[in-house]
This record gives C-alpha cells, sequence and structure tokens, in this order.
C-alpha cells in the first residue's frame, strides 16, 4: 500500500511551495476519508505499476512523473509534448503524446535514472485543439486511443473516435465514432464491456447539451458526434443530415458542462459492497457555464449493463464559485483505496475507508 507521511509529501521532485487545497470541506460519505497522496505539478492520467508506482501524466507541464511507494516523486520524462495518457504493461511505460505513444521499458526497477523512450506509434493526428490522450490496455490486449474532435464541433474523417493499437504489430483500427472527446475509459470487471464518458459541445448555453457516459458492448458503435448530441439533441448545424435516431444513445447523460473526464470501475475490496463493480467519474467542472457545475466526483450504479443512478461522491472543491481543486482522473490502489489527480491543485489525493470512521 502507497503510504504518504507529511515528511514525505513532496517527495523528490515535488513543489514545496504547492500547498494541499483545504480537504476539510470536502464532503464524502460516513466512513470515508480524503487525503494527500503527494504532490505532482499539474497532475491528470493515472496508472498503476506492477509494483505499486503510481505514474501520473500531465497535459500543459511536458513531463511525466512516477510517485513510488515510499512516497517519492520522480520525473521520469521531460519536455514532452501534451503527455497527458499513461498505461502500464509487462514492466513498461506508455505515455501518450498529441501524435505519438512511448514506451519506457522496465521502468518501476530505473525510477531514479529513466531510459531514453522507444517510439511505439507515431501516425496519430497532430492537431492539439482536444490532442491530449487518455490511453488505456483493454481486455483484448490492444491500447485503446481516443482522438478527439480539433474544435468545438466539426465532421472531419478520422477523428472524433475511440481507437486501439495493436502495440506488437502497430496496426491502429476504430473501436467506435462519433466520440467528441473523451479523456477516460475502462472495462466492465465482469462482462469486459467497454464504458467511456465524452464532453459534450460547447456554445449551446449553460444546460445543454449533457456531458455523456457511453457502453460500447461491441466495436462499430456510432455516438452521433457531430449530428446529435446526448441521444436526444440535434446539432443547429450538422444536425440537419442525420437524424437522432440513427446513433447510439448515451447510457447516462450527466451534468451540462461538467466536464467529466477520468472514470473507473471500482475493484476493490476496501469500500462497503455496495460499491463493487460501479462507476467512479471524476468530473473536471465547467470552465464556460454562468454558474460553476462539477468539481467533484461522482458514483454512477450499475446493473445489467444499464446505468441506475448518478450521484455526488465528493464533493466540496467547489463553494459557490471558488474552486480549489479539479479532478482529473481515478486509480484503485492495491490496498482498495481509490488514487484521485488535481491538475489545479497540484495534487493525488487518497480516499480510504473504515467502518464506522
Amino acid at each position: 500500500m502507497i503510504r504518504v507521511l507529511a515528511a514525505l509529501l513532496f517527495g523528490a521532485v515535488g513543489s514545496a511551495s504547492a500547498q494541499p487545497p483545504p480537504l476539510g470541506r470536502i464532503e464524502l460519505p460516513p466512513g470515508f476519508r480524503i487525503e494527500v497522496l503527494a504532490s505532482v505539478p499539474n497532475a491528470r492520467s493515472l496508472a498503476l505499476g506492477a509494483k505499486g508506482t503510481l505514474f501520473v501524466g500531465s497535459r500543459s507541464g511536458g513531463a511525466v512523473h512516477a510517485v513510488a511507494q515510499d512516497g517519492r516523486v520522480f520525473r521520469i520524462a521531460d519536455g514532452l509534448n501534451m503527455p497527458n495518457g499513461v498505461a502500464f504493461r509487462d514492466g513498461a511505460l506508455y505515455v501518450a503524446e498529441v501524435s505519438r505513444i512511448l514506451r519506457y521499458e522496465n521502468i518501476e526497477a530505473r525510477l531514479t535514472a529513466p531510459p531514453a523512450p522507444e517510439v511505439v506509434y507515431d501516425k496519430l493526428p497532430r492537431e492539439v485543439h482536444h490532442g491530449w490522450k487518455f490511453i488505456r490496455f483493454g481486455p483484448d490486449g490492444r491500447l485503446y486511443v481516443p482522438i478527439g474532435a480539433p474544435c468545438n464541433v466539426c465532421d472531419r474523417e478520422g477523428y472524433g473516435l475511440i481507437g486501439f493499437l495493436d502495440v506488437k504489430t502497430k496496426v491502429f483500427d476504430v473501436h467506435s465514432k462519433g466520440v467528441r472527446n473523451s479523456v477516460g475509459f475502462d472495462w466492465h470487471p465482469v462482462t469486459r464491456e467497454l464504458w467511456f464518458t465524452d464532453n459534450g459541445r460547447d456554445w449551446l448555453g449553460d444546460d445543454l447539451p449533457a456531458d455523456e457516459l457511453n457502453h460500447a458492448p461491441r466495436a462499430g458503435m456510432h455516438f452521433g458526434f457531430p449530428h446529435c448530441h446526448q441521444g436526444d439533441l440535434a446539432d443547429p448545424e450538422f444536425g440537419r443530415s442525420r437524424r437522432c435516431a440513427e446513433f447510439n444513445a448515451p447510457a447516462l447523460k450527466l451534468g451540462p458542462h461538467v466536464a467529466a473526464l477520468g472514470m473507473r470501475f471500482y475493484t476493490g475490496t476496501m469500500f462497503p459492497a455496495e460499491y463493487r463493480n460501479q462507476i467512479f467519474i471524476a468530473e473536471h467542472g465547467s470552465w464556460n457555464r454562468a454558474s460553476k457545475i462539477g468539481y467533484r466526483i461522482s458514483v454512477v450504479r450499475i446493473e445489467g449493463g444499464k446505468a441506475l443512478s448518478y450521484q455526488p461522491f465528493a464533493q466540496g472543491w467547489l463553494q459557490g464559485d471558488s474552486v480549489s481543486g479539479r479532478p482529473v482522473d481515478l486509480e484503485v490502489l492495491a490496498d482498495g483505496s481509490i488514487a484521485v489527480s488535481d491538475d489545479s491543485a497540484g495534487m493525488i489525493y487518497r480516499i480510504s475507508y473504515a467502518p464506522g470512521r
């Protein structure tokens, strides 16, 4: 289990000037606790190594960090182009830049002297608008890579999709289309079916469209973008040529402009049984809404392939219009607690549970 004491808070490279947000304001269900795990500048996507190392990508920082078991923080890559996505497999760390995928071999044994990366794939689009990527290996062993629309709303071939890469053959193919900008996905632990978040378009008002939680039990599905949003809202321009009924509707409408990013099925045993195999979503928070929304972690109850409910789990980073943090991604740690990244505060949090706390 990763245990970070106050004395280890800033680790090997963490910023000594970083100040944790007032976590006493964070509201959680009874028995849960949130604490600072580590200070990591512009902490974005998370991946857990086989030995318990937590790898952390960044978007604006250009760096990749690793939080070791003893709490030390190492900068293992620098000078990269929006290295948001990180994934771990067979001892290697995979990092997604805007246009390419890198691999760092045997990384957990080389945190103090990281190896030079190998370029796994370099044929991804170079546009930076929605060009930062979340990546993760699927149950089929392939690396799933989203390619966001290079715009607010447009219709361009080769964009607005989730694809998958065979890292051995270097063959890239499309899994799902009509996806404006997914920055988080996971597979159900039992059915192994893909679920993902998708950020809705802007400039249709404060309350439209909703962000989406989508369910893709098979490849080849189309979720509507740019023609249809939230399953039932035709786009003012692109909705003239295609009807919403032609596409797959979302499993659940999330809040409008909440910026739903990272999501994970809870697979640990620390939390009460009712959270097992349920979805936790990091809502980064709205940026252009008159009244801010999001800035929290939500939980979605799943049963029989259906989303039954959508409720706040951890909230309080938003107080009125004052923001103290913006959750980005989640990772279930070996002990069953959950790590949460916050790029605004530059922090990794740990949420744990103890009965009667």
